[in-house]
């Protein structure tokens, strides 16, 4: 049986390159997405347009993406928009277009599926693709898959092959953007070993600091720690885990199966209400959405990373917003949280006839490393 071939090919801080197909005379300046609808670019009469900036913003939001000049800056995903105008008062702004993003994710899959068709997906930006039965040699296949990939979006990816997913993650990032990294596990003491612990994923930020606290920083140090030192401080089932992905493996499949693309709760008022004067009903209604969303989740044994909300006016207008969280979820007041976020970008002046919760970009529990659900409380209070 020859060893397996699998790829993750992440799209190169996607949001924010698909906005750049839009307005090329941004390429290489600090760009964010996260804005409202204010902070749609202006055009104007001479034909070019009036951008917002960073510094201009006030309010809770949260960014969903950076390019690559702004997060040279130290700008980057789920941070908060008035820190990170802080740190890049001159970048500039624009507001989230979901619809687009989703329209580009549509057309870099099907390039990649028109060669390798085993694909899972993990979200509107990354895929995880099975090259074992592909023929031909792996760079040549990688570099056609990268091609077709810029051909169908105007975009590029970083590519890593390895022969197992957890490492394929690792080195899809390594070389970004635009990177392609080839291992086998001969590489794993040269090219992974040095890097932080918190590369692998599955080790949160919590992990992190517990395992810096022993001294234990790089992914060798994990591998060489003490097995029972790693058992006294994360117990059996994850320091198993650990000292199985720090020295590369890990055998789970390429899963190809359809996994529902969300879990979503709404409801429609009895009387439309009113945001100010009922706000007390609505707060509580809204919670309760969420924690049937939550309870729908564990009871199917799914996460997920993006959390969004649907509102329908008295006037039969309906709009809806999204947020990315750095991990994904099934708690109750972690998807409450996120899910306020989204509340806070959309006009809240008039009557609701209705309103909705929904959970996507969804991770069965079994997906998920050993011990990941056990630590779901302690990944979100590091938001």
């Amino acid at each position: 049986m020859s060893q397996r071939r699998i790829a993750h090919l992440d799209m190169d801080a996607f949001y924010a390159s698909v906005e750049l197909l839009r307005y090329p005379e941004l390429r290489g300046v600090p760009v964010v997405v996260g804005g409202g609808s204010r902070h749609q670019p202006r055009l104007k009469e001479d034909g070019t347009h009036e951008f917002s900036r960073l510094r201009d913003y006030v309010g809770r939001g949260v960014l969903t993406t950076a390019n690559y000049a702004a997060r040279a800056l130290g700008v980057g995903s789920a941070m908060g928009t008035m820190k990170a105008a802080k740190l890049a008062p001159d970048a500039i702004l624009l507001p989230v277009n979901f619809d687009s993003y989703r329209h580009y994710s549509r057309l870099f899959k099907a390039a990649v599926a028109s060669i390798a068709p085993a694909i899972e997906d993990r979200g509107i930006d990354e895929i995880y693709i099975d090259l074992t039965d592909v023929p031909g040699e792996t760079r040549e296949l990688a570099l056609r898959i990268k091609q077709a990939v810029f051909d169908a979006t105007g975009l590029t990816c970083s590519i890593g092959i390895t022969p197992n997913k957890l490492l394929s993650k690792i080195c899809s990032d390594l070389e970004k953007p635009n990177g392609l990294t080839i291992l086998g596990y001969d590489d794993v003491p040269v090219r992974i070993w040095p890097l932080p612990a918190r590369k692998i994923n599955g080790i949160g930020p919590k992990a992190a600091q517990r395992l810096a606290e022993l001294g234990i920083e790089t992914v060798g140090q994990v591998a060489q720690a003490d097995p029972r030192l790693l058992q006294e401080h994360f117990g059996l089932n994850y320091a198993e885990w650990l000292r199985r992905v720090a020295h590369g493996r890990d055998e789970r499949e390429v899963s190809t199966r359809s996994d529902p693309k969300g879990m979503s709760r709404e409801t429609t008022f009895d009387r439309d209400l009113h945001p100010k004067q009922d706000r007390a009903e609505l707060s509580a209604i809204f919670t309760r959405l969420c924690e049937k969303v939550a309870a729908d989740m564990e009871r199917k044994r799914y996460v997920g990373c993006t959390v969004g909300i649907k509102l329908r006016y008295a006037d039969f207008r309906t709009v809806t917003r999204d947020v990315t969280l750095p991990q994904p979820t099934a708690d109750a007041a972690a998807i409450r949280r996120a899910a306020g976020e989204c509340l806070r970008r959309v006009p809240l002046d008039q009557r609701l006839r209705l309103l909705g919760v929904r959970v996507s970009a969804l991770t069965p529990v079994d997906d998920l490393p050993p011990g990941a659900l056990a630590r779901q409380g302690e990944l979100f209070a590091d938001q």
